[in-house]
């Protein structure tokens, strides 16, 4: 297969759920390359993601290492022989590759969760406010990569319209809602989008208030992506760094935890929204 110069961060992943398969049989990637009728440096691209495998091929890795679990494999397979080609190429060359990871892995999450602290999720935001959150960074950007960003943003709303979009979930602390990231117009205008989306089922709002008791979760912030078997969920932390996608077992075990010890200081989705009419109507 050709070599990717690139590979994109589900395809990473591929790579290195199935250097877990080996491992755990106690392969070599050397013993493995020979069972294959491969070489070694190849199985070294395989499971960098940096060259592909195919089902036949992934399959005779499976049973070699005497992996009994057909969820996982199927799971893997389906990544493997998918070409799908989405609307994010378009940004291919134009934004940093982890924007376009970012889509891919929303375009394929069978559900997704999130916890916001001081923004408003990128899923709900307006052009407007996403412009004024760009446009915040330091060293400032140009037009031409910032109008980008903020198209791309609006494009990532596709993971949640339609009938196979994925569940999305998200607390929110009422600081993400109170902060003017721009003017009051701006605001105001943020505001009524969230709650459209709450009314129009796209979205399950739960708000975190100010003087909520036994919250102190400011750094939980996180977007938690479902897979097709829990396995292969996904977790994305953003720092100033950069965005970390964190995969392994006992990490995602970490992360669902956190999530659902959020989710019960919260508000439930009822009271949050109303909670939102009333800063709206503040404004």
């Amino acid at each position: 297969m050709t070599m990717r110069n690139q590979p994109t961060a589900r395809q990473v992943r591929l790579g290195a759920e199935l250097r877990r398969l080996r491992e755990a049989a106690g392969l070599s990637a050397k013993e493995v390359a020979g069972l294959l009728n491969s070489s070694s440096t190849h199985m070294s691209q395989i499971e960098a993601g940096s060259s592909g495998i195919s089902e036949e091929r992934l399959r005779r890795l499976a049973a070699h290492c005497a992996c009994a679990d057909e969820s996982l494999v199927e799971a893997l397979v389906a990544m493997a022989a998918d070409r799908t080609r989405g609307w994010w190429e378009e940004y291919r060359g134009v934004l940093p590759p982890v924007f376009l990871d970012v889509a891919e892995l929303e375009h394929h999450a069978a559900f997704l969760r999130e916890v916001v602290i001081t923004h408003v999720p990128g899923l709900m935001q307006t052009p407007d406010y996403a412009r004024a959150v760009f446009g915040y960074m330091v060293p400032e950007l140009p037009p031409s990569e910032l109008a980008p960003r903020v198209e791309h943003r609006m494009q990532r709303r596709a993971a949640l319209d339609g009938d196979d979009s994925a569940t999305y979930e998200t607390v929110v602390h009422e600081s993400a809602l109170r902060i003017r990231v721009a003017d009051r117009k701006v605001a105001l205008a943020q505001l009524l989008e969230v709650l459209r989306n709450i009314e129009e089922e796209q979205a399950t709002v739960r708000v975190i208030p100010f003087d909520t008791d036994g919250f102190a979760g400011a750094s939980s912030a996180m977007m938690y992506i479902g897979g097709p078997i829990a396995r292969l969920d996904t977790v994305l932390r953003d720092s100033p760094h950069g965005t970390a996608f964190v995969d392994t077992g006992s990490q995602l075990e970490r992360f669902r935890q956190l999530f659902h010890k959020v989710e019960k200081t919260a508000l439930g989705p009822a009271a949050s929204r109303d909670f939102i009419h009333r800063i709206a109507k503040e404004l």
